[in-house]
């Protein structure tokens, strides 16, 4: 029996990956299968991030007359910057700043404030970028809108140009398992150049409707919504349009920038903490997790073909080739402006290091130390600002 006679519908999610397997002339032992099923539905299932940093408790430091928060110390927990800590299963946020003190591995930071949810009461969270809950927080006018995406009308909000007249737009595309909420700390040094945002939600985010599978395509399906904000945009006046991706984000734009209708109208990407090369990430992903390659293999390989469907549920497969911009660096046409931490501990920084070499002449590369995954604004927020304008000005942008 071979994948191409095989019925998919019949075959058992083990056996589909033994029969991968066997191509790399060995059959998966009916564990490691498992596992990679497991594994590859993983892959294309949305969920929202797990709490990974105990909350040890909230208290007064009586030397600063701050409060504060105590948590064990990990590689996220001891950044310096201000960052969100979303706990107890996302049900709460609160917002810190500096750390005080790492002693006994205990971090203590400052509590700059609790938005919603019992932080007393709460026993773990995660420390993420996305800082602010709403645009309004930035004392600019906000509206929310629709876009008529190809899975039904998907929320976003509009920020406009200070200059109402401005032609030039720039659409913001979240990363994977968060929302729109992520982008906004982008909106303030694209509005003093002139632009209106546009920050967007694509399908199976939560708050964009759905795909008919429920299932991430990792920017090879989801570029279609980021299309239809390009036409709203284009309808609304735009004649000059930025794309600017956070993570997987940046793997939904880089397809816009190839695929979508109004392609013409995009001037420039900016890049944060993007996607660029999904194997590269996957494997490394794997890596970190032990799985053996043999068995990451036959994951992607599962989310990548059509018989893998009774494993992940996909109505499609995932291209992953047609997602890899490394080796697509000559289909780059436009300017980007890639920003990238070498220790981000999610998306490894090769794949931006290797566009960036491949492509000198449309690419620039700003890189960051010490900050992690999508957090280079709250690491260094002067820096990351700088960066866009002036990659903003030098493209005359």
């Amino acid at each position: 029996m071979s994948p191409k006679s095989a019925d998919p519908a019949r075959v058992p999610a083990w056996a589909v990956l033994a029969i991968v397997a066997g191509g790399a002339a060995t059959v998966l032992t009916a564990g490691a299968a498992v596992v990679a099923a497991y594994m590859s539905r993983a892959i294309v299932t949305p969920s929202l991030p797990e709490d990974d940093v105990r909350i040890l408790g909230v208290s007064r430091d009586a030397a600063s007359g701050v409060d504060v928060v105590m948590l064990t110390v990990t590689a996220d927990s001891i950044l310096p910057g201000n960052y969100s800590l979303r706990f107890s299963g996302d049900t709460g946020h609160a917002r810190m700043g500096d750390v005080l003190t790492v002693t006994d591995g205990v971090v203590r930071r400052i509590l700059i404030s609790v938005d919603y949810g019992d932080l007393n009461a709460a026993k773990a969270g995660r420390i993420s970028g996305w800082f602010y809950i709403h645009p309004r927080e930035l004392g600019v006018p906000v509206d929310e809108v629709e876009v008529f995406t190809p899975v039904g009308p998907a929320p976003a909000w509009y920020v406009p140009a200070v200059d109402p007249a401005s032609t030039k737009w720039v659409v913001q595309v979240h990363g994977r398992g968060v929302r729109r909420g992520e982008t906004i700390r982008s909106v303030p040094v694209f509005r003093e150049h002139g632009y209106h945002s546009l920050l967007v939600s694509y399908r199976n985010d939560g708050e964009a409707p759905r795909s008919s599978d429920g299932k991430y395509a990792l920017g090879d399906t989801e570029w279609q919504d980021i299309d239809a904000a390009l036409t709203y945009a284009v309808d609304h006046g735009a004649t000059d349009i930025v794309l600017m991706g956070w993570s997987m984000g940046g793997a939904i734009a880089l397809q816009a920038m190839g695929r979508a209708v109004h392609r013409d109208r995009i001037r420039a990407i900016a890049l944060d903490s993007p996607a660029i090369d999904w194997l590269d990430i996957l494997r490394y992903q794997g890596r970190v997790r032990h799985v053996p390659e043999l068995v990451g293999d036959a994951a992607f390989a599962t989310i990548s073909h059509a018989w893998g469907k009774p494993v992940t549920g996909q109505d499609q497969p995932v291209d992953l080739e047609r997602l890899d911009f490394v080796k697509r660096s000559d289909e780059v046409n436009v300017p980007i402006l890639l920003m990238h931490s070498d220790d981000d501990g999610y998306v490894p920084s090769a794949g931006s290091h290797k566009l960036a070499e491949a492509r000198p002449d449309l690419v620039t590369f700003v890189p960051f130390q010490v900050a992690r995954h999508t957090k280079l604004w709250n690491y260094d927020r002067a820096r990351w600002n700088a960066a866009i304008g002036d990659w903003l000005s030098a493209n005359g942008l």
